[in-house]
């Protein structure tokens, strides 16, 4: 890869105002310094479960999210936390998830961010990858049935295209015209997998064809450009013109999770990406060129989001340990009958 000789900004074409342009920094800054500091939680070994962070394409997610209103949904994967900060999910919340406390969202029955919260528009991840769309598309019919003129957003990696679940979920949506916005965020590798050697289509925009539905290709390292596609692609769907399937182009500058050394990837490749096409550093870029925002006022933004990130790890690191009793609770019908009435039941 050479290196490019300008470098690079965001696309100048925006009707972000200049506040909107300050607040979607912050949501870019928050979650590349969340990243941060869970790796260095991790490898201090007061996390229970996998880090998996968004390095190099956090743009995709925050910006996207940032197009969408409070009523709208979004489903996120392990690498859309930006998107999950956007739609108002504290950072707390997901400290006390990774901590594995009593008091998280889940209780401790699950340490990553695999929880919901409805009243946010927040649906959380699960493992089986793919499998939300199809979820997507079940919320969006109750919202319908329920005349709410709701959008809701599936992501997923390039990876998850080659899985049934994406072709039922999408196809379903398109025969529907459900408002259901899937965002595939093209990063280069499903796990260890090379693009090139699990989909021999040379866009997956080109897949929104197949389905009769509208194709968006964007940068996904631009964060201006991100939410202006997903601006067009919500106005679209939420006119009643059915499904829309976006391509963020991006990069995933670390492993599947903390535990991948990337061995795969090619020498240079990963450097590349960092020192020429880094989300972060073109959105300030473009923020220094159109004045909206200097250089201390950007250390001073990372400043009060340092604070802010230290309080809330921890808060949630003083939480209590799940009582191992709670891990019975909430697991069928939300109902735990004592081993003495059962058995009086069983007599009687």
């Amino acid at each position: 890869m050479q290196k490019l000789k300008k470098p690079l900004s965001c696309t100048s074409q925006t009707s972000l105002k200049k506040e909107q342009m300050v607040e979607l920094y912050r949501f870019l800054k928050l979650t590349r310094m969340f990243d941060e500091k869970t790796v260095v939680l991790k490898k201090q070994s007061k996390l229970t479960g996998g880090v998996f962070t968004s390095l190099g394409q956090e743009a995709t997610a925050v910006g996207t999210a940032f197009a969408l209103e409070p009523r709208d949904f979004i489903a996120p994967l392990i690498r859309d936390i930006g998107a999950c900060f956007v739609k108002g999910i504290e950072p707390r919340e997901i400290f006390l998830q990774y901590f594995g406390r009593g008091t998280a969202p889940s209780r401790a029955t699950d340490v990553q961010f695999h929880f919901a919260d409805i009243e946010k528009g927040f649906v959380g991840p699960i493992s089986h990858l793919g499998d939300m769309i199809p979820v997507m598309t079940g919320v969006l019919l109750a919202s319908r049935m329920k005349k709410e003129n709701r959008v809701a957003v599936a992501y997923l990696g390039e990876g998850a295209t080659s899985t049934g679940t994406f072709h039922e979920g999408v196809n379903f949506a398109a025969v529907k015209k459900l408002p259901l916005i899937t965002v595939i965020e093209n990063n280069g590798y499903a796990y260890s997998t090379p693009t090139e050697n699990q989909c021999a289509a040379e866009s997956f925009v080109d897949k929104a064809l197949g389905y009769g539905i509208k194709g968006l290709k964007v940068d996904g390292n631009d964060v201006i450009a991100c939410y202006e596609t997903m601006k067009e692609a919500v106005a679209h769907a939420r006119s009643g013109d059915g499904s829309v399937l976006i391509e963020a182009m991006t990069y995933r500058r670390k492993g599947h999770a903390e535990h991948d050394n990337q061995a795969y990837v090619p020498d240079g490749e990963i450097a590349w990406w960092a020192e020429n096409n880094d989300p972060v550093d073109r959105y300030e870029l473009y923020l220094k060129q159109e004045k909206i925002l200097s250089e201390a006022d950007m250390e001073m933004i990372a400043a009060e989001i340092r604070e802010l990130l230290q309080r809330e790890s921890d808060a949630a690191e003083g939480e209590p340990l799940p009582a191992a009793e709670n891990a019975a609770y909430s697991v069928f019908d939300n109902k735990v009958v004592p081993p003495a009435f059962r058995k009086k039941v069983l007599e009687n």
